[in-house]
């Protein structure tokens, strides 16, 4: 549980700019499917720029913790996919 704590902490700054996505695909394309590819294509966006800048320093800390990039990046997928597909639903039903 802890872990999933850190983790999400690592999340907490692209929650506003994965929000702003959700927005984004819902205007252009509100179907389940493609918002899972887009965010998919995002996160490996993200891991490259977290491995190849400065950030890297910041996935050597959650190493240390225990935390894989991959599971790192895996777990954040799928908690960002969680809140996209939440998102559509209630999008869906209101519009």
């Amino acid at each position: 549980m802890q872990q999933f704590l850190t983790i999400l902490a690592f999340y907490r700054p692209f929650v506003l700019w994965s929000f702003l996505v959700n927005i984004a695909i819902t205007i252009v394309n509100p179907f389940v499917v493609p918002a899972i590819a887009t965010k998919l294509m995002l996160a490996v966006f993200v891991w490259f720029i977290a491995k190849e800048t400065k950030a890297k320093r910041k996935l050597t800390f959650y190493k240390n913790l225990g935390i894989s990039p991959l599971k790192l990046f895996s777990v954040l997928f799928i908690v960002d996919i969680f809140m996209t597909i939440t998102f559509l639903i209630v999008i869906k039903e209101y519009v």
